[in-house]
C-alpha cells in the first residue's frame, strides 16, 4: 500500500514536472518572440526618424551642384539648386505658388474620394460573387497596369478640355488599384472569421461592415496607399495636357508652362512641389494609418 501510495505521488509529480517544463518553454519561446521597446523621448525619435532623409536631400542636392559646376549640361539645361530656389522664391512673392498647390490637392483629394467609393464598392463585389470575378477580374489587373495617360485623349474627346475630362483620368487611374487592394485583402481573411461573423448574425451589410473590413484592412490600406499613388499621377498627366483658361492652373499646367517657355528652372520648380506633395501625403495621412492598422494587429512592434 505504501509503494502504491509512492508511486502515485512520483507519478502526480512527474507530471507536475513536465507541466513546469512546457510552461517554462512556452515563456521561454514568448520571450523569445517578444521584443523589449523602451520608449525614447520624442525629440530623439524626431531626429532619428528625420536623420536619414535629411542626409539623402543633402546628397542629391551636392551631386546636383557638382553636376552643374561642371557642366554636364549647358546652364539653361541644367540650373543650380539655387537658381530652381529663386524661382520657387518669385512665385511665393507672386503670392501665386499656393494656388497651383491648392489647385491640384483639390482636384487629388475629390478625385481620390470619389475613387474610394467607387473602388470599394467594386472590389467587395469582385471579392465575393465569383461569376463578377471571373467576368472582370482578369480586366481589373489589365485596367491596373495600363499608363493613366492613355485615357486622356478618349476623355478630351469625350468631355472636351473641362473639369471631367480630368476626374474621369483620375477615377480610372485609382479605382482599379482600389478595387484590388480590397480583393486582396478579403482574399486573406481567415475563414474562421467569416464563419464566426456569420454565427453571431453579422451577414449582409452588418457583416461587411464589422466583419469583412475590419478583417481586410491591412490590404485595404496597401489599395488605398497604391490608389493615392495613380490618381496623382493621373492627374498630373491629365493636367499637363488639359490645359484651358476656365480650368485653373494647377502643378501640372505650372510645369508645361514651363516646358513652353523653355525655363528649365520653372519646369524643375514644378516637378520638386509635386514631389513634395506626394511624398508629404504619403508621410502625414497614409504612414500613420498603416502604422496605426498593423500594430493594433500587432504585426508592429516597434515604429
Amino acid at each position: 500500500m505504501a509503494s502504491t501510495e509512492t508511486k502515485d505521488a512520483s507519478t502526480a509529480t512527474g507530471t507536475d514536472d513536465t507541466s513546469g517544463d512546457i510552461a517554462g518553454l512556452e515563456a521561454g519561446l514568448d520571450a523569445l518572440e517578444s521584443r523589449v521597446v523602451d520608449r525614447q523621448p520624442w525629440l530623439r525619435t524626431a531626429a532619428s526618424k528625420a536623420f536619414p532623409p535629411l542626409i539623402a536631400i543633402a546628397i542629391v542636392l551636392a551631386l546636383w551642384q557638382l553636376a552643374y559646376h561642371f557642366e554636364l549640361k549647358p546652364h539653361y539645361l541644367l540650373p543650380s539648386p539655387v537658381d530652381v530656389g529663386h524661382s520657387l522664391q518669385q512665385k511665393w512673392l507672386e503670392g501665386t505658388l499656393l494656388s497651383f498647390v491648392w489647385t491640384s490637392v483639390s482636384r487629388g483629394a475629390l478625385g481620390f474620394l470619389a475613387s474610394v467609393v467607387l473602388g470599394t464598392v467594386l472590389g467587395l463585389i469582385v471579392a465575393r460573387v465569383k461569376a463578377v470575378r471571373a467576368a472582370i477580374g482578369p480586366i481589373l489587373s489589365g485596367l491596373q497596369s495600363l499608363p493613366s495617360v492613355a485615357w486622356v485623349p478618349a476623355a478630351i474627346i469625350w468631355f472636351g478640355l473641362t473639369d471631367a475630362t480630368i476626374y474621369t483620368v483620375v477615377l480610372l487611374g485609382a479605382v482599379p488599384s482600389i478595387a484590388n487592394g480590397l480583393v486582396a485583402g478579403v482574399d486573406q481573411i481567415s475563414p474562421l472569421y467569416l464563419r464566426a461573423g456569420r454565427t453571431i448574425g453579422a451577414t449582409g451589410l452588418a457583416g461587411v461592415r464589422h466583419v469583412l473590413l475590419p478583417a481586410a484592412l491591412p490590404g485595404y490600406i496597401a489599395g488605398l496607399k497604391q490608389g493615392w499613388a495613380f490618381s496623382w499621377r493621373s492627374l498630373m498627366a491629365a493636367e499637363l495636357i488639359v490645359n484651358a483658361p476656365d480650368l485653373g492652373t494647377g502643378l501640372g499646367q505650372l510645369l508645361e508652362q514651363g516646358r513652353e517657355l523653355q525655363d528649365m528652372s520653372w519646369v524643375l520648380s514644378a516637378i520638386l512641389l509635386i514631389l513634395i506633395v506626394g511624398i508629404g501625403i504619403e508621410l502625414l495621412i497614409f504612414a500613420p494609418v498603416e502604422r496605426r492598422v498593423l500594430r493594433s494587429r500587432g504585426l508592429l512592434v516597434k515604429s
